[in-house]
């Protein structure tokens, strides 16, 4: 099963690997994709879309349309997260 997340806060790769990383250690997780430009993240697996959505938020990431300083904070040190792991 393929889900598509439209995601507020991407602005690099780091921000990209950062994504990927956390949503594949989701148990039922098997593929991410981030499109960068028009911030979708594509994730095939059987994971419920309520946890997906939950852990995008919590990295800083929230679904399109519930954005705040706290998860744009949130972003910047998931981004230097996976500016480091690459």
């Amino acid at each position: 099963m393929t889900q598509t997340i439209q995601v507020e806060n991407i602005k690099c790769g780091g921000c990209m690997s950062s994504i990927k990383s956390a949503l594949l250690k989701i148990e039922n997780v098997t593929e991410v994709s981030v499109n960068q430009d028009t911030e979708t993240v594509i994730i095939n697996g059987t994971a419920s879309r309520i946890a997906l959505v939950k852990a995008l938020s919590g990295l800083g990431y929230p679904e399109r349309g519930n954005n705040d300083l706290l998860k744009k904070a949130k972003s910047y040190v998931s981004c230097a997260v996976g500016k480091m792991s690459n």
